[in-house]
């Protein structure tokens, strides 16, 4: 099928991030949240990244009023219910996306495609809850999404052919490059990503190194845009303890397993960026 429109439940970052996308690559997309409060943080991080966009001449001002005519906001789930494809990109609790799932089953046109943007859970557990498991997809975005070019589709073993590849097209039009994994833990990257953030840490909390030089060692050393503390800050210590815990249920893999550290500064509340203190400190 082609897609024209798309709703996104979730308005977070990520949420944010691939409303923008979809509005700038032509496509009608509503966005919901659940409270006001959660769609104005969504509206000023959509306007501040189109401004920088403006400031660096890559946007015209008649290009940003376009593209903001294009997204629309709300509170109400049925909203979304004229959508080509809905966009899940809440919280990583599999009860939550379960629920949300069932309604949007409900609400949504028959043909809809409903896709999650889970780094870490099994798409048909979340499939299973709908009366169409052959067009749930997970579309595995990377923060921040207008910036990264990466798209990870997710296939499960009830996917149908005809919806992968209107995934495919979707992501294309939205100038993603496409790579395609099967539905197991963590997918291809943070299969790959975990166990290496967390001997990162394992190394940190031991005391073998400060985590300036095991940021810089990996930069510099081996080319990475971050270093690895860095990126758990940036990808959000919960986020990236939740990714653990799911994949070391799948797996029982010690590699997986999430180091005490990283327990310790959940608890104390330090989850990076968007607390202000993770590994590093961060004006808010």
């Amino acid at each position: 099928m082609a897609i024209g429109t798309v709703g996104i439940v979730g308005a977070g970052l990520m949420g944010s991030g691939i409303a923008e996308i979809s509005a700038r690559s032509g496509l009608a997309t509503c966005v919901c949240e659940v409270d006001e409060r959660g769609l104005a943080g969504a509206q000023q991080r959509i306007r501040r990244s189109l401004d920088r966009g403006r400031s660096t001449g890559k946007l015209s001002d008649e290009q940003v009023e376009e593209i903001l005519a294009r997204i629309s906001f709300t509170t109400d789930v049925e909203d979304l219910a004229p959508s080509d494809i809905v966009v899940e990109a809440i919280a990583e609790r599999l009860a939550d996306k379960v629920s949300l799932f069932a309604k949007l089953d409900q609400i949504t046109r028959p043909d809809a495609i409903l896709a999650t943007n889970t780094s870490s859970l099994p798409i048909i557990e979340i499939a299973r809850a709908t009366r169409r498991p052959e067009q749930v997809v997970g579309t595995h975005f990377f923060n921040p999404p207008p910036v990264m070019k990466l798209l990870e589709l997710v296939r499960s073993i009830a996917t149908s052919e005809g919806t992968m590849e209107a995934a495919r097209g979707f992501g294309e039009r939205l100038g993603k490059r496409i790579i395609v994994a099967q539905d197991r833990g963590g997918f291809i990257v943070n299969l790959l990503l975990i166990p290496f953030l967390t001997h990162a840490v394992r190394v940190y909390e031991s005391g073998f190194a400060t985590r300036e030089d095991i940021d810089e060692g990996m930069r510099l050393g081996c080319g990475h845009p971050m270093g690895p503390l860095q990126l758990l800050d940036y990808i959000g210590l919960d986020t990236a303890l939740f990714v653990c815990e799911a994949l070391y249920d799948e797996y029982a893999n010690a590699d997986y397993a999430p180091p005490p550290l990283l327990r310790r500064m959940v608890a104390a509340g330090w989850l990076g960026q968007k607390s202000g203190k993770g590994f590093y400190e961060y004006s808010r």
